[in-house]
């Protein structure tokens, strides 16, 4: 167990903006948040998986919607603890720790409000190792945690309990009712024991999230340092660097669809890299030759001070650098590559590792 305090946010929220493979909300947003709560509220505690009660309940909560909605329309700050509170209440169980469902800008934060709000400490484990769009595409779920009982409520004060047949019929459901809550809705969904998290979850994401946001702070020892830190920490595969010359995007049934063209620059000069997203960076290809796919990692940084870009920030003229990153061997399984693969996405092709298709590029 460790406390958390102010610059261990800044350092959890910007890592994990880059590890949100695009989505997973405002950085910015999701600390000012954390920041806020922890200077009012309770001391924050860390605690490892290895340290859950097997037998105690844990749960996530979350932000559900479009990202880019996200960004004017902030949560109130009272819906985390009434979401919270109706799965207790469903489960007649008290809550023993709370933990992120997804590495991403806001969704990473969001535990450490309530921890500040409560007192119940953060677990340092997701569902997800990156951010994915949609609520059946958790490692919970492959593990067969059901996402039932589920609780959805708004600023406004409204408030849904779901207790669905599948995790994908609350996915379709919740959704609904995201779209007329505004876009954006706050979740609690996939409670589960602490033997069931400590098997199925992603265990130290948030350490990674923090190691990547201090490489990334550590800009005064030098760019290649820099890269050369964050392979190690992640596996990561540079890629590509360019320029942003095209950006397209729609808001629809609660994501954000777009597609981002980028002209290369340095040793990539003469090629054009698309990279489309639903919300979260879905595929990469390089001159029409796929490089990266789901659910391996597409992450978004600056070309220069390797601060990472969310899919909303990115902007024509930017100059950036991409990067792929293996998925948690969990989503390279049958099972894994049907919940999150291309072709769940309407793409007409097999999943290959990035790191194969880095090889098969050269």
């Amino acid at each position: 167990m460790r406390k958390i305090y102010e610059q261990d946010v800044e350092d959890i929220a910007t890592g994990a903006s880059f590890m949100g493979a695009g989505g997973g909300g405002d950085p910015y947003v999701g600390k000012l948040m954390a920041k806020s709560a922890i200077k009012r509220g309770n001391p924050v505690s860390l605690i490892s998986v290895d340290e859950l009660d097997p037998e105690a309940i844990y749960a996530p909560v979350a932000c559900m919607g479009a990202p880019s909605v996200m960004t004017e329309k902030f949560p109130k700050g009272d819906e985390f603890q009434r979401v919270l509170q109706a799965v207790a209440d469903q489960q007649h169980k008290k809550i023993g720790g709370i933990f992120p469902s997804e590495a991403g800008g806001v969704n990473s934060m969001i535990p450490f409000v309530l921890g500040a709000q409560t007192g119940i400490p953060v677990v340092d484990v997701d569902s997800m190792g990156r951010a994915f769009p949609e609520l059946q595409m958790t490692t919970l779920h492959l593990a067969g945690v059901t996402v039932s009982p589920m609780a959805i409520t708004d600023e406004k004060g409204n408030m849904g309990l779901l207790d669905t047949v599948t995790d994908k019929w609350a996915e379709l459901l919740a959704r609904d009712m995201t779209v007329e809550m505004g876009a954006t809705a706050v979740v609690s969904l996939y409670s589960t024991t602490g033997e069931k998290l400590q098997e199925a979850g992603i265990a130290g994401i948030l350490t990674k999230c923090q190691q990547v946001g201090q490489i990334v702070r550590q800009h005064s020892k030098g760019h290649d340092w820099q890269l050369q830190q964050l392979h190690e920490i992640t596996n990561s595969l540079h890629l590509f660097d360019g320029k942003v010359v095209d950006v397209s995007q729609t808001t629809s049934g609660g994501f954000n669809h777009g597609q981002i063209t980028i002209d290369g620059l340095n040793s990539f000069s003469g090629k054009t890299m698309t990279i489309d997203y639903q919300n979260e960076n879905l595929v990469a290809h390089v001159d029409g030759q796929l490089a990266a796919s789901v659910p391996d990692l597409i992450c978004l940084a600056d070309i220069d001070s390797l601060t990472p870009f969310t899919a909303e920030d990115v902007r024509y003229g930017k100059r950036m650098a991409v990067f792929g990153l293996p998925c948690d061997e969990k989503w390279r399984t049958p099972a894994g590559i049907e919940t999150v693969g291309p072709r769940y996405f309407g793409y007409d092709y097999d999943y290959q590792p990035v790191e194969e298709l880095a090889k098969e590029r050269g």
